[in-house]
């Protein structure tokens, strides 16, 4: 109809334009309103702001990384203070009252070389690269340097899976456990101090420490100090290290969070041609006598079971070879001990001070199979080092009831001789054969190379699997 009123048709064109407009302006308006926030808010609150933005981390990467040969994941070695672990190192003469530890932490802990030692006089010239004089105690220090130099490793955090605490714990403690006026205190300062370092990491922080670990250079009972009083720090008694691995020597069989690992031999190869080669000498070397014994009787214990093996060694003649530590002199020269052991097929290895000892790890580089009374000694230690699953510590090791044998029902040269020789060849093969496993090498960031991987390298496999096994526990605290 004429005179009626036509709204003109919309201009998408001129809507655009005043939508534009107006969230110009709210734009604006709002970097006005956090400039005037940013300009009236305290420096303390704004530092905060920047601390809380600085210690988040990422979350932790998936399994498998480029590199072929960790597959598991990257390790991350923490760069602690100095007085965790080198001022520790430069108190080496005063570290054990009953001698200087300083010679055994030369050459990245693995101890002076053999060439030059009585241990020249014993072993192929072409294979005295690989033997050193170590020490047990010098484990944290090995575990530690070879760490840095492994290919698994990497210096970025954000890309590990694993973090290692360089802390060398077994020093720390050990240097007050034979001080008369040592207190409890003492023993403790130096954890006390690591932990407190520890909890303010922001990558500790994230999974409260279920994806980092520490390497102990004593037995587990040295930092398990009863609340009563008594020997040894309480290191492992902390809550602060609840959800860390910890890596030792002998562990307590009902912590999972304990972990066992060899203690330090003499051998440490450089590649796998020097591990086969060793093996190759370890098979083939005559070995007269059907088993042997080093260790110290105990006079002061009564019915020292060691005391019980010299006896039942000497009653065997020829077929045993017998070897006094008193004073410690298995300590002082090692070759004593290799020599011994490369002589015989069996050795007998009783407790030590506590459930283990090193005689287990240099009887089974010997290429010796070790006799066993305490199923706490191996069977029960090393999961991630020797097979005990459906029998198979049958395979490297033979297993002898103590009581049977107090008793006097049994013999160790009667039930040793009753094995069949082809079964005897079978467990010596299976002994040697594990052997770089067992072992510290002194490889470089290669490795031992042809797939033969060494003690380190089954490490970094259990711990990464271990790793992610957990995740699923830190999640959820």
């Amino acid at each position: 109809m004429a005179g009626m009123y036509r709204p003109e048709p919309p201009n998408p064109t001129a809507r655009r334009q005043r939508l534009v407009s107006i969230l110009l302006g709210a734009f604006f308006a709002f970097q006005l309103l956090l400039f005037v926030a940013f300009r009236s808010a305290p420096p303390s609150k704004l530092a905060s702001t920047a601390a809380a933005t600085s210690s988040s981390v990422p979350e932790p990467p998936s399994r498998g990384t480029e590199d072929s040969g960790c597959r598991g994941g990257l390790v991350y070695v923490y760069d602690l203070p100095a007085v965790f672990n080198e001022d520790l190192l430069a108190m080496c003469d005063t570290l054990m009252p009953m001698y200087s530890v300083c010679p055994y932490l030369t050459n990245d802990g693995l101890g002076f070389p053999a060439e030059g030692t009585s241990l020249s006089t014993i072993l192929p010239a072409e294979l005295l690269g690989s033997w050193h004089s170590s020490d047990q105690f010098a484990l944290e220090h090995i575990v530690h340097r070879r760490l840095l130099s492994h290919r698994c490793r990497t210096t970025d955090p954000a890309r590990a899976a694993a973090f290692f605490v360089p802390f060398y714990a077994g020093l720390a403690v050990g240097r007050h456990l034979w001080s008369a006026n040592a207190t409890d205190a003492d023993r403790d300062r130096d954890c006390v101090a690591l932990l407190s370092w520890l909890h303010a990491q922001p990558y500790y922080k994230r999974s409260n420490g279920w994806d980092h670990f520490l390497a102990l250079g004593r037995i587990t009972w040295d930092f398990r100090r009863s609340p009563s009083g008594g020997w040894g720090g309480s290191f492992l008694a902390m809550p602060g290290v609840a959800n860390v691995t910890r890596l030792v020597i002998e562990r307590e069989p009902w912590d999972a969070m304990d972990v066992g690992i060899p203690y330090p031999t003499g051998f440490h190869p450089r590649t796998a041609a020097d591990a086969r080669a060793w093996q190759q000498h370890v098979t083939s070397v005559p070995r007269p006598r059907l088993f042997a014994f080093a260790g110290a009787p105990r006079s002061a214990i009564k019915g020292d079971f060691r005391a019980l093996l010299l006896s039942d060694c000497q009653a065997a003649g020829a077929a045993c070879g017998a070897l006094d530590c008193a004073e410690g002199k298995c300590i002082k020269d090692n070759a004593l001990v290799l020599e011994l052991f490369m002589g015989a097929r069996f050795c007998v290895q009783p407790r030590g001070d506590s459930f283990t000892r090193r005689s287990l790890f240099d009887c089974m580089v010997a290429g010796a199979v070790p006799v066993l009374f305490w199923r706490r000694t191996a069977y029960l230690q090393y999961h991630w080092y020797l097979p005990t699953e459906d029998g198979q510590e049958g395979e490297w090791s033979v297993f002898i009831d103590r009581d049977e044998l107090r008793a006097g029902n049994v013999t160790v040269r009667g039930v040793l001789a009753a094995i069949p020789e082809a079964r005897v060849r079978q467990m010596r093969e299976r002994v040697v054969e594990m052997i770089p496993r067992l072992v510290y090498s002194a490889a470089d960031k290669d490795g031992l190379g042809g797939g033969m991987k060494d003690a380190i390298d089954v490490m970094i496999d259990g711990m990464l699997r271990r790793v992610a096994e957990q995740r699923r526990n830190w999640r959820r605290t």
